[in-house]
């Protein structure tokens, strides 16, 4: 049932798992690989995912024998490869031309909005709170993600070069804190 508080606290949850507003520096560089990000489309993705996990994610996971843990320490090398992009100025997702829109899903749909994070978090919700209620705080989250990734270009030209510099370094450091997090939880639970 319908539960304003739960939905709040549900949307409170994922934006701060999600963090599309740290992702800002990513989404930039990507963006500027590849030369445009369909934001429609990543959104759309990243909703299909998380709402799938939502209904079945257990299910799909224990169907390959994957814990939610192993799925956690995926996500988190993932993270920890473009945290480390993103310090060092190497690149790791290299743009494939053949595939016209593909960095609209992978990285940005997965692992960056619908990342091991956010499905492990959304895993973890439902213990605690209404399906349809995580189900709006997903819709909620996904409208802000679709702003964001359209107003990149504004942001962009507002930071200029050397203020995305700046920032390109310091989320690429607390991405591989984030990773280093995941990693660390998860690992403790293979004793």
């Amino acid at each position: 049932m319908f539960d304003l508080k739960e939905t709040l606290s549900v949307t409170l949850i994922l934006f701060s798992v999600i963090d599309i507003l740290g992702s800002i520096p990513i989404v930039i560089n990507l963006r500027q690989k590849v030369g445009h990000i369909q934001s429609e489309k990543a959104t759309l993705a990243a909703g299909v995912l998380m709402i799938l996990f939502l209904l079945i994610g257990k299910s799909i996971l224990s169907l390959f024998g994957i814990g939610v843990e192993d799925f956690a320490i995926a996500g988190a090398l993932i993270i920890f490869a473009l945290g480390a992009e993103m310090i060092l100025g190497i690149e790791l997702f290299k743009p494939d031309p053949d595939a016209s829109g593909s960095a609209s899903i992978v990285p940005i749909a997965f692992p960056l909005i619908a990342g091991a994070g956010t499905l492990t978090t959304i895993l973890t919700l439902k213990a605690e709170f209404a399906q349809v209620n995580i189900a709006i705080g997903i819709v909620i989250n996904l409208i802000i993600v679709y702003v964001v990734l359209k107003s990149t270009n504004w942001l962009e030209r507002k930071l200029g070069k050397t203020g995305l510099d700046v920032l390109r370094r310091i989320f690429g450091i607390i991405l591989l804190s984030i990773a280093i997090k995941i990693f660390k939880t998860n690992l403790g639970t293979f004793s």
